[in-house]
């Protein structure tokens, strides 16, 4: 099954700022440093809360590359978890931000003040609710291929 067209919208202008998260997020999804998002799987799926992906290095969520090395700061955690569709940089910790991100399917404000918020889903959405509810494993790992197939940037 191919399902085409999650479009998001980046926060960067009347935000606090994200600007290197979004920089970082841009440059993996149009490829300019070489690697990026595109062919990288959706490593974990978990109905009533995310889809998450981005694992660029290994694709099994263990690893992950920024254009900054292989981790960077958090810049702002104001933004809240409040509604459905919200991008985020998924990390293992404190500043441990690198490429991977997950889109939130509920509000999830157990993250707040743990990861940052840097865009939302502005088309698609039904996309990530068929993605949500692929069949995963105990893990929450995807027992079909979820992949982004391809990727890029639209200006507006």
């Amino acid at each position: 099954v191919r399902l085409v067209g999650i479009v998001l919208t980046l926060f960067s202008w009347g935000r606090p700022s994200s600007r290197q998260t979004v920089a970082n997020f841009k440059a993996l999804a149009t490829h300019s440093r070489g690697y990026g998002y595109r062919s990288a799987p959706i490593h974990r799926i978990v109905a009533g809360f995310l889809i998450q992906g981005g694992d660029i290095v290994r694709g099994d969520g263990t690893g992950g590359k920024s254009i900054f090395g292989a981790r960077f700061p958090d810049e702002t955690l104001a933004i809240k978890h409040a509604e459905n569709g919200l991008v985020g940089m998924a990390n293992w910790g404190p500043n441990t931000n690198a490429s991977q991100f997950y889109i939130a399917t509920c509000a999830t404000k157990w993250l707040n003040g743990k990861c940052v918020v840097f865009g939302k889903v502005l088309e698609g959405y039904e996309i990530v609710e068929e993605i949500e509810n692929v069949k995963v494993d105990r893990r929450d790992r995807p027992l079909v291929d979820v992949k982004i197939e391809d990727c890029g940037l639209v200006e507006v």
